[in-house]
């Protein structure tokens, strides 16, 4: 066996090896290493439409390796940060948004989450503000039914970042690190929501023997 036919069996078995990978970063590694012994062999054997193939697909592979890690980088520091996930902006789309555009209703089906890039949002329900660098309509991924669980409108016109929940699964699937700092932000959504309904609920027991006494007077 010449070299030339060792490393064409070494590009088949890296091959192989990339389609059995499960997570993406060790499936980059292997392509990344699959298109430069192929693009050797291919050299070598003149073969033309490898060498281009391989040509296209080394940088690519670079780069997608690049942004990966990148973006795991990113999740460790701010897992120890604030939940802010402005570091998600590359994978998301941006759109205007204009005064008093409804960008999801309750009860509707919840397809994508936002980030607000400018301009104020209100979720009418709780009327809760929400400024600039604010991420919003992650529940609905963590619904049983994807239903929106609020109403998000716009109270001045601005810009938002979005990214589908198909997008999202296949990061949270992907990388146990970006899964991790997701539902930590779920969470600290979900704790924050129980601490405003308890402060509602003092309030009104607060509130309940002074309407008693008003009334009791009232009834006198």
């Amino acid at each position: 066996m010449t070299w030339v036919e060792a490393i064409g069996w070494l590009g088949a078995v890296l091959a192989i090896t990339g389609s059995a990978m499960k997570t993406i970063i060790p499936l980059r590694c292997i392509g990344i290493a699959t298109n430069i012994v192929s693009l050797t062999y291919a050299t070598s054997m003149g073969l033309y439409p490898s060498m281009v193939v391989n040509l296209i697909l080394l940088p690519l592979n670079g780069v997608r390796l690049y942004e990966m890690l990148g973006l795991i980088r990113k999740v460790k520091r701010a897992s120890n940060s604030d939940l802010s996930m402005s570091w998600l902006k590359p994978f998301m789309a941006r759109r205007k948004v204009a005064a008093g555009e409804i960008l999801f209703a309750k009860g509707d089906a919840a397809t994508c989450m936002f980030y607000t890039l400018s301009g104020h949002y209100r979720l009418r329900e709780l009327g809760i503000e929400l400024p600039q660098g604010h991420v919003v309509g992650e529940m609905g991924f963590m619904s049983p039914d994807n239903k929106r669980t609020q109403t998000l409108e716009c109270v001045e016109g601005g810009e938002v970042l979005s990214i589908t929940y198909d997008e999202v699964r296949q990061l949270y699937f992907q990388n146990p690190e970006f899964g991790f700092y997701f539902l930590r932000l779920a969470s600290e959504r979900l704790f924050h929501n129980m601490e405003r309904m308890e402060a509602e609920i003092v309030r009104l027991r607060s509130e309940a023997p002074a309407a008693r006494q008003l009334e009791d007077a009232v009834s006198a």
